[in-house]
């Protein structure tokens, strides 16, 4: 499908990649751009349509797809992700915290918006996933493992929605210039570049997209145990 007359739903969009697809789908030329934030005043991209939005919220949820059934394209970006080891204290608390918005939302969002993409020719769904999908390390443990659970969720989508010719992407990324790792000193992609390979792949046709070099080098090294040692970028 194409950018350009697409109606773009955005969840987390009042910052960091969020903001950035909101961004990005106004310069390709959607025809509109709902940005979803749980503070809708906190959305202050010209051109956007604010939304409150909690995905952890069912009621939420429910309501941002009934005023919003115009869209073709839903970017599932919300997430949390929060430093720590699956042996530190609190683990079980944050495993389901990380749950709640990594996987829930994201299902819960898909759910939500699936008759409505059927209705408007099928559209697509991108979700945004990790390289921390496939490898896991201490640093950010039970982030890794939602993401892990989100890449297994993406692929099922694909398969239950492809009757109705919605398209379901998975984009797969190294860390990000955001806030969300602002105190980590690892190489980050800029979100400008990233959201661009994720609308070029959407635009493509594409069902899977890494967007830097490691990532690439990781899903390339799957078959390989690649997820057995220490891939952590330096």
């Amino acid at each position: 499908m194409k950018i350009k007359g697409a109606v773009v739903f955005v969840t987390g969009a009042n910052r960091g990649l969020g903001l950035e697809f909101a961004k990005q789908a106004l310069e390709r030329g959607a025809w509109k751009v709902y940005a979803g934030a749980r503070d809708p005043a906190s959305v202050t991209l010209p051109g956007v349509v604010p939304v409150k939005l909690d995905v952890t919220d069912p009621t939420a949820v429910a309501a941002a797809a009934h005023a919003a059934r115009d869209v073709t394209l839903l970017i599932n970006n919300a997430g949390i992700a929060r430093l720590g080891s699956l042996t530190d204290d609190g683990a079980l608390e944050a495993l389901r915290d990380h749950f709640e918005t990594n996987v829930f939302g994201m299902l819960a969002m898909s759910r939500a918006f699936a008759g409505s993409l059927a209705g408007n020719g099928g559209g697509a769904i991108l979700n945004v996933l990790s390289v921390a999908s496939w490898v896991n390390r201490p640093i950010l443990s039970a982030y890794g493992v939602s993401k892990s659970a989100a890449w297994a969720l993406t692929n099922g989508l694909r398969q239950s929605l492809r009757e109705q010719r919605t398209q379901v992407v998975g984009l797969h990324a190294g860390f990000i210039d955001t806030d969300l790792v602002r105190g980590l000193e690892v190489p980050k992609a800029t979100p400008t570049d990233v959201v661009r390979q994720a609308y070029d792949a959407i635009e493509a046709g594409v069902e899977e997209v890494s967007t830097d070099e490691f990532t690439r080098q990781v899903k390339a090294g799957l078959s390989a145990g690649v997820y057995l040692n220490d891939a952590t970028p330096h």
